[in-house]
């Protein structure tokens, strides 16, 4: 018969389960290639992932045309946002909108390029991944069309 252990929770030292030792291990382990490839802490690191944040920048305009139409879209609406005499309040709105939509494509490009990654075969939870990237944009890019509209409707 199994005896059963009570748990003290006061405990700091209790083990925990073995996937989770190892995920602890493999993850804090100072030679991890995670932690060699996060570099260091403070000043250094924001240097870092500002990089790593210009090397994600370059790929999607580099090998997604959808991110460089988004751009190119949300460089022309923010030109007009500098020139048309809307207050304040409504240029906060449009530009934080565009910057949704070129968020929401860069997430999509990740998405995508992590499906690919993993196989080019067609599967259904492969769909299912694309579809609501997709969607996501979609409703990003409608988003900023209707607040458009309605920026636009002071003017009529």
């Amino acid at each position: 018969m199994n005896k059963i252990t009570p748990i003290n929770l006061e405990d700091k030292t209790a083990s925990h389960g073995p996937i989770e030792q190892a995920a602890h291990h493999s993850a804090l382990t100072p030679d991890s290639f995670a932690e060699s490839a996060k570099g260091k802490t403070g000043f250094y690191r924001i240097i870092k992932a500002t990089g790593y944040s210009l090397d994600g920048f370059k790929a999607a305009y580099k090998f997604e045309a959808a991110f460089r139409q988004v751009v190119w879209l949300n460089v022309a609406l923010l030109a007009a946002v500098i020139m048309m005499p809307f207050t304040l309040g409504i240029k906060m709105t449009l530009v934080l909108a565009s910057f949704l939509s070129l968020i929401v494509e860069l997430l999509n490009t990740g998405i995508e390029a992590c499906v690919d990654h993993t196989s080019t075969a067609k599967h259904p939870l492969a769909k299912i991944a694309k579809d609501v990237g997709s969607a996501a944009q979609f409703l990003s890019l409608f988003l900023l069309t209707v607040l458009w509209l309605m920026a636009l409707s002071v003017f009529l």
